[in-house]
């Protein structure tokens, strides 16, 4: 073998080695995330109040538009 190929080799285990870290940061990452909202009720969540505000203005403009005809 090689230096070319044990070069090689060795830049393809490392690639490997960082991408299976990364997934481990990751799913670590998702599983904190979980747990962070799970301990908080849903209407303390992050981004929870803004999507029920969201849609409550959705249906009054639906409401709206149906006795403006």
């Amino acid at each position: 073998m090689g230096m070319k190929d044990k070069f090689q080799d060795q830049a393809e285990q490392w690639q490997q080695q960082a991408k299976e870290k990364m997934d481990e940061t990751r799913e670590r990452s998702q599983q904190q995330r979980g747990r962070q909202q799970g301990d908080q009720p849903e209407h303390m969540r992050p981004g929870t109040e803004r999507s029920r505000q969201d849609r409550e203005r959705e249906d009054e403009e639906r409401f709206d538009q149906d006795y403006d005809v």
